[in-house]
């Protein structure tokens, strides 16, 4: 039985006999949320019999579901193999945020990271991948069921997306596809470490995601000691990649900093990230450390944050301060560990 979701529609075309049928079956399940071919009236009753005998259009089920008291949902997401893929829904005010991930696991070992904690157990496919998406959309938006209208997709969940390049980019691709969510690039959001290789292969593509940058460490020897991805890409090597990324008029790098207090926080660490960042068009995140008893270090202060924002903006970089969110979940930035997966709900 074949997995829909890991199929761009052009394989499809060149499946289906004749072609067109591929566009037909892409919309009635992305569009459309048919999950039999019985429901596809628009098909010839023997052909729907046929497609359901060869391919599955069900998504995968959700485990758990655990819903945060501001909003936040995070989904364990039952994969073909009993693993889970994490997924996490975020409710704004203005547009909505599906934080998918792209391994089981991550293989970097950050740690300020919880995943990293984990190692990599696996790569997603591409179709787990999108499918992840679609709980994640068809679960909070039952009003608006033909539009992808109304969420951002970020890759900042488990795993490294650029260790996971092929899958990653075909998923996107098919969430992309004008037949199926059409979410635009600018909606999608790639998030790495910093695996140099990826970026460059990324930078070649015809078609592009917004790339965010995981830095937290302002110099390599801080860099070295939290992310060991920089042992091998140093922050020069990786910030001269930044420059050379195509960008679209007005678009910029957003770059991720987690404060850590008395690690990543002083003022001198703000310097040097200004430093770092001279002649790159960017924004930075900053991430106050989501706390976790596994991890020995601790949030700064709110005083330490805004001080540290402060002097970012004072040098004309602009600087937000992320908002902690789905905490008491597990569901934050950096918490994902399939946390309260066999627990009884």
């Amino acid at each position: 039985m074949k997995f829909f979701f890991d199929y761009e529609r052009p394989e499809l075309a060149e499946i289906f006999k004749p072609a067109f049928r591929a566009t037909q079956i892409y919309k009635s399940v992305y569009q459309r949320w048919f999950d039999t071919f019985e429901l596809m009236t628009d098909l010839p009753k023997p052909l729907r019999a046929e497609l359901a005998g060869q391919w599955d259009i069900r998504l995968p089920a959700v485990h758990r579901r655990f819903d945060s008291s501001d909003g936040t949902r995070r989904y364990l997401v039952r994969l073909s193999d009993g693993e889970f893929a994490e997924t996490v829904f975020i409710p704004e005010a203005n547009r909505n945020t599906i934080c998918i991930s792209s391994q089981i696991g991550c293989a970097l070992a950050c740690t300020f990271c919880l995943t990293g904690q984990l190692g990599l157990t696996r790569h997603l496919t591409a179709g787990e991948i999108v499918a992840q998406v679609l709980v994640g959309q068809r679960d909070n938006h039952p009003a608006n069921m033909s539009s992808s209208a109304g969420f951002n997709i970020v890759l900042m969940g488990m795993g490294e997306p650029l260790h996971n390049y092929d899958n990653v980019m075909k998923a996107i691709r098919i969430l992309h596809d004008e037949d199926g969510l059409n979410v635009s690039m600018s909606r999608m959001t790639l998030s790495t470490a910093g695996l140099l290789p990826g970026i460059e292969r990324l930078a070649r593509e015809p078609a592009i995601p917004n790339l965010a940058i995981s830095l937290t460490g302002p110099t390599n020897e801080k860099r070295n000691e939290l992310m060991p991805i920089n042992r091998k890409y140093p922050i020069e090597q990786l910030l001269d990649a930044v420059r050379r990324f195509p960008l679209k008029h007005r678009q910029r790098v957003t770059f991720e900093y987690v404060l850590l207090k008395g690690v990543t926080d002083a003022p001198e660490d703000a310097i040097h990230l200004v430093r770092l960042l001279g002649g790159i068009p960017a924004k930075v995140n900053l991430i106050p450390l989501n706390e976790a008893e596994e991890l020995g270090y601790r949030r700064p202060s709110d005083s330490e944050v805004e001080r540290f924002q402060k002097i970012l903006i004072d040098h004309h970089i602009s600087a937000f301060v992320r908002k902690n969110r789905g905490n008491d979940i597990s569901a934050a930035c950096g918490q994902l560990k399939k946390k309260w997966a066999e627990v009884p709900a």
